[in-house]
């Protein structure tokens, strides 16, 4: 076999306005170049109680079991659903986007039942739905997302649903991935159990590591499992020793992006959560007010700041304006997943990517691209700007 001739790493300078990654604060790519210590190195355990403290401030919460979780968003998902769900449990999941699937997915392969809410694709789940299939169903858990990544759903009244599952004696898992550090979120106020998101969405650090939090009554149900957790990389009786006071180990964590992610979370807590919370609205309502002025519209009946599904003119390729997008102006966005497949576009906004001139940048080159379709870029623009 010859020794291969590969070139220097050389990627394209993006602007990434998709569903994530978002753009990585200068910051925290610096944090990345400092020099790598052992995962059991005095000076990484130190650190260690740092993020630690950082999490909890960004969930809004004082749980002890507050980690970052060696993997991207999914790792910390299968942590909880893996942890909370034993076989013969019933799970109560939604069936209005794509990551209600892989919940229900994970939740099978855990050995539990699954019990599904049923709403159409870009819709929220409706209170009153949820209650019957409790009614009827009678779930341990109940698990829904806070903020959907295929629709940009943002599910409303959350402590109406933590509170309807307590009153039945159910556990409550929140997915946060796309909401965690850009749209409001308590977990404590709203009696959340469990919740868990990502790092490379609103905190704007790179993937590979996923915030987790638990409350007491949540791992006293880990605690007490009658089975093994059935993931040993993922169980969290073993990776809260490595985390919590024992500091015994458990695997080799991936010190690099702990580094990122502590910085990423020390500017979230320099700008304050709730002003991380306004400035992303802020930006996106000055995103929307430019998509609508410009004759599109939003895709997603209760908006979800962080991810906007803008709805494509009837016969627009959605691959087309994603691919003119990327080589003319070296902004990514994606297209429409399950059942909004190719009839929009999902438009992140956020972290260090939720900025007045991302914004107007966009617009600039979604009207560009979309010329044919007699869009108004100006009208779009000074509709932004009135925003911002």
């Amino acid at each position: 076999m010859e020794r291969p001739a590969v070139g220097e790493l050389t990627p394209p300078d993006r602007t990434l306005m998709g569903p994530g990654p978002s753009d990585v604060h200068p910051r925290v790519r610096r944090a990345m170049t400092t020099p790598l210590v052992g995962h059991l190195d005095p000076a990484f355990v130190d650190l260690m109680d740092e993020v630690q403290e950082l999490l909890r401030y960004a969930f809004r919460t004082d749980n002890e079991w507050t980690i970052p979780v060696s993997g991207t968003g999914s790792a910390a998902m299968e942590a909880a659903i893996g942890n909370l769900t034993e076989p013969g449990d019933t799970v109560l999941v939604p069936a209005n986007g794509y990551f209600g699937g892989r919940m229900a997915s994970m939740v099978e392969r855990a050995g539990g039942e699954v019990v599904e809410v049923d709403a159409p694709w870009g819709e929220p789940l409706d209170i009153a739905d949820v209650r019957a299939a409790f009614d009827s169903h009678d779930p341990d858990l109940l698990a829904f997302v806070h903020g959907e990544t295929s629709t940009g759903v943002l599910q409303p009244d959350v402590p109406e649903l933590t509170e309807l599952a307590h009153d039945n004696d159910a556990l409550v898992i929140v997915d946060a991935v796309t909401t965690l550090g850009g749209v409001e979120l308590r977990v404590d106020d709203w009696d959340i159990d469990v919740a868990y998101s990502a790092a490379q969405k609103c905190l704007s650090a790179p993937p590979g590591t996923s915030p987790l939090t638990l409350n007491a009554r949540a791992m006293r149900k880990i605690e007490d499992r009658d089975t093994d957790v059935r993931s040993w990389y993922l169980d969290l009786t073993e990776l809260t020793d490595y985390w919590g006071d024992e500091r015994a180990y458990h695997h080799t964590a991936p010190i690099t992006n702990v580094y990122a992610l502590r910085e990423a979370l020390r500017l979230a807590a320099e700008e304050g959560i709730e002003a991380r919370w306004e400035r992303h609205e802020r930006v996106a309502s000055a995103l929307r007010a430019g998509i609508e002025t410009m004759g599109l519209g939003i895709a997603s009946e209760s908006w979800l700041p962080s991810l906007n599904t803008v709805a494509l003119p009837s016969g627009v390729d959605d691959g087309a304006v994603i691919e003119g997008l990327l080589d003319g102006d070296d902004i990514e966005v994606a297209g429409g997943l399950g059942d909004l497949s190719g009839d929009v576009l999902r438009v992140g906004c956020m972290g260090h990517s939720a900025r007045p001139a991302n914004v107007l940048e966009l617009l600039a080159a979604l009207g560009d691209v979309l010329e044919d379709e007699g869009i108004d870029a100006d009208a779009g623009l000074a509709a932004a700007r009135r925003k911002l």
